[in-house]
């Protein structure tokens, strides 16, 4: 199986599903941003990067707006030199529009994360002989004042066919890049893969989301993580 079956059957599968109030608006970038994201994929999941780090899903300024995981603006065209056309969805929200590389807002978490990997690897290139990046799902909850609903508030009946579609998708990636290590940014993403991945010969770890709403990860998120992945026996620099 390769990145475009695993993508096909992902949409597929997530387009069979339905969301109850309080969540009004779904977004799934794979769809309206797939030339961007198929770009990522192509360029840098082709590595064989001996870690792949697993986010939950996509940000309303990152990856809603380019397709790719913590996809900053600057980071994404600048640094790896991706773009493409990014249409709508389907039900767009008046507060979260989709603007693609035209969206002149910031993804705080993408661009703490795409930071520390510039600093630390310089080209994207170098980063990604070690560390490759995927979300472990592809929607976005929205509810109808435009606040954010993350995939594991959903109620039980909706995320129970939602996970075990991603747990698949997830394992086809596993299957198809054969990363040695699979660690999760953030708990939820964390124990995503230890439910996928429980029989699988990989080591599991987590390290700190960097989401602003996260107290821990504005104190100095790359020192926290740097300590993290040095707890893991992971290089972080080139």
């Amino acid at each position: 199986m390769n990145f475009k079956q695993i993508v096909d059957d992902l949409i597929t599968a997530t387009q069979r599903l339905s969301f109850s109030a309080p969540v009004t608006h779904v977004y799934n970038p794979l769809v309206y941003a797939r030339k961007p994201h198929d770009l990522y994929l192509q360029r840098f999941g082709t590595l064989q990067a001996p870690t792949m780090l697993l986010g939950m899903n996509p940000g309303p300024w990152g990856m809603v707006q380019t397709g790719v995981p913590f996809g900053e603006i600057p980071a994404v065209r600048d640094w790896m030199g991706i773009s493409g056309p990014v249409g709508k969805p389907e039900n767009e929200h008046p507060k979260r529009p989709v603007e693609g590389f035209g969206c002149s807002k910031s993804e705080v978490s993408g661009r703490r994360l795409w930071g520390w990997a510039q600093k630390a690897f310089g080209r994207p290139d170098n980063f990604f002989k070690y560390f490759f990046i995927v979300n472990y799902c592809p929607l976005v909850f929205m509810e109808a004042g435009g606040r954010n609903r993350t995939p594991n508030n959903l109620p039980a009946a909706e995320k129970k066919p939602l996970m075990a579609a991603c747990d698949r998708a997830l394992r086809q990636i596993v299957d198809l890049l054969g990363p040695e290590r699979v660690i999760g940014i953030g708990a939820f993403a964390e124990q995503r893969v230890r439910a996928a991945l429980g029989d699988y010969a990989v080591r599991i770890g987590r390290i700190t989301h960097p989401s602003p709403a996260n107290p821990k990860a504005n104190r100095g998120w790359e020192g926290v993580i740097t300590a993290e992945l040095e707890g893991m026996g992971i290089g972080h620099r080139a």
